[in-house]
């Protein structure tokens, strides 16, 4: 262990320990008299000794001998610094990692070139294809995205809009929780010129951008597809009564009886929260009736999953005694047996589309304009529904 030197008169050879002071080890020199403790420096937290290494603008115009305010303009290409000292700087520039401040530019500029998304549930097949078809549009534009999840929580999704617009986010693309029927939130922040573009579960009361699903045109074709394998008494699941897409999906089933003469049975329509004790309760329901169905119709891929595998559980063959069908294309619809007849709305297609909207917002400078555009999908006819062959 190296000695201790007197901090008075340097020397080490006569400084002895001499007891502890508020738990510090004290030391006497006894060639001066001197009593001392030695106090080590403290260290910068982590955060303190990481900002000490970020590369500032002013520590390349130390390096190259020049004006702050000449590097900053030569690192945003002003046309008044020669190509040389553009050169020269650029090339400092990346020799000493110099990383643009996002934060110090967004406050300049007003713009972070951040899309928000409010997605209700990410294990959901369907919303995660989306928000592939999100990220891949911003990405290709140059924009960064911030999710959030609502977890099909109305409080939550109010929570991850608030905290999205602390951020200073450039715009917001949200579908809403099966829980949510106020939109005070949504129309708080529109007032303040925030561009908000609704995908999938829209709100039918604000004028906003919007992509929707062929959800009428869709079911409609399902419903025709189970009346031309043979049945008459086809059941729809459907989702909470309040969304849009139960409504539109609907609306396309009762088409289908009507141009095919069928009569509708309200018996056959129930509304859940797309949870698996609502699903089986309503299927247990229609399973012990005089009249019970000979297909059903889910609006979800996750319903009709649940649907089928309670089904031949209780040794009810699909389709042979009960067709089944969903809607969204999920792949596990695909790899139970039988395979789901579904209809595949192209999710990634919907993200792209919103982002798409956002940016024609963004560039015709009117954010108050709104579009819709409707992604048209297509029908995709598995064995869970197929009696003729």
């Amino acid at each position: 262990m190296p000695r201790v030197k007197c901090p008075k008169c340097n020397r080490d050879e006569t400084v002895l320990r001499s007891g502890f002071v508020r738990g510090l080890q004290r030391y006497v020199c006894k060639f001066c008299n001197f009593h001392f403790t030695l106090v080590k420096k403290r260290q910068k937290n982590n955060a303190s000794a990481f900002r000490k290494h970020q590369t500032t603008i002013l520590d390349i115009a130390k390096a190259v001998g020049m004006s702050a305010s000449t590097v900053s303009r030569a690192l945003k290409n002003h046309g008044d610094i020669s190509e040389a000292t553009k050169s020269l700087i650029k090339q400092v520039s990346i020799e000493m990692d110099y990383q643009p401040n996002p934060l110090a530019r967004s406050l300049y500029s007003r713009e972070t070139q951040t899309i928000g998304i409010i997605i209700p549930d990410l294990e959901n097949p369907f919303f995660a294809k989306v928000l592939s078809g999100i990220q891949h549009a911003a990405s290709t534009a140059g924009y960064k995205v911030m999710i959030c999840q609502s977890n099909e929580s109305h409080k939550t999704e109010v929570a991850n809009l608030q905290t999205m617009m602390q951020n200073w986010l450039d715009g917001i693309l949200v579908c809403h929780t099966k829980e949510t029927k106020s939109f005070e939130h949504i129309k708080l922040q529109l007032n303040k010129g925030i561009p908000i573009i609704h995908f999938d579960r829209i709100c039918e009361e604000i004028d906003t951008s919007r992509v929707l699903l062929d959800n009428e045109n869709g079911a409609e074709q399902i419903t025709d597809h189970l009346i031309d394998q043979g049945c008459l008494n086809i059941a729809v699941l459907a989702g909470p009564k309040h969304l849009y897409i139960t409504k539109k999906r609907l609306e396309g089933y009762f088409k289908s009886l009507q141009k095919n003469n069928i009569p509708t049975t309200p018996s056959l329509i129930a509304y859940t929260d797309f949870t698996k004790v609502s699903i089986l309760q309503t299927v247990d329901l229609w399973l012990s009736s005089e009249n019970p169905p000979d297909a059903i119709f889910c609006i979800s891929d996750n319903s009709a999953i649940i649907t089928m595998m309670y089904l031949k559980k209780k040794n009810i063959k699909v389709p042979q005694e009960i067709c089944v069908a969903g809607f969204g294309n999920d792949y596990t619809g695909e790899i139970i047996e039988p395979a789901l007849t579904s209809y595949d709305p192209y999710a990634f297609k919907i993200g792209q589309s919103a982002v798409e909207l956002f940016f024609d917002q963004v560039i015709s400078g009117d954010r108050a304009a709104t579009k819709t555009k409707t992604v048209i999908g297509k029908l995709l006819i598995r064995d869970s529904s197929l009696r003729k062959k």
